[in-house]
């Protein structure tokens, strides 16, 4: 009787050794199955923030270029100004010939600007002023009460670089 005993208890012993085993297994299986899952989310976040990193890199780069323009067509618009100033000089002289070559140059040099993104801002004596659009140089007694709050003159033209504007238009407006 002492075997069969024995024997049972061996039994009983293999049987909640290989339960415990079993239980070890499933906790060994459970405990990879997060692991896989915690670096599978790992995975995912570090692949998110690079893609992230690499379209603020783009757009930063895109920035940099507009600005770097910006800075040259700020420095050009002056330029500009002159040779407007300097064709309605020469509109009143009488050499017509130096007048059409001028013009011929400010038009080559505007459209090189234009082609990279400049565009001038349109702006009539009359409209009514707005300190969003327009840049008050000074104001005068109007000659008109309809002139009143209205842009007068026109001093330096604005313009635009893509959406941004780079210069507002100076103006004289009625008071």
């Amino acid at each position: 009787m002492g075997k069969k005993k024995d024997s049972k208890e061996e039994k009983e012993l293999k049987d909640k050794e290989s339960v415990q085993q079993e239980t070890n297994e499933i906790s060994v299986e459970e405990q990879l199955k997060v692991e896989v899952v915690q670096e599978k989310d790992k995975f995912l976040r570090l692949f998110a923030e690079f893609e992230n990193y690499k379209k603020r890199t783009s757009k930063e780069r895109i920035e940099l270029f507009r600005t770097a323009n910006e800075e040259l067509m700020t420095a050009l618009l002056p330029i500009l100004d002159d040779f407007d100033r300097g064709l309605s000089e020469m509109k009143k002289a009488d050499d017509k010939e130096l007048l059409k070559g001028m013009e011929l140059i400010k038009n080559k040099f505007y459209n090189s600007l234009t082609q990279k993104g400049l565009s001038h801002i349109e702006v009539k004596n009359g409209e009514t002023f707005d300190v969003e659009l327009h840049e008050a140089i000074t104001q005068i007694p109007a000659p008109t009460e309809a002139l009143k709050g209205k842009i007068i003159d026109v001093i330096e033209q604005g313009y635009k670089l893509g959406d941004k504007v780079i210069r507002y238009p100076r103006v004289v407006v009625g008071q």
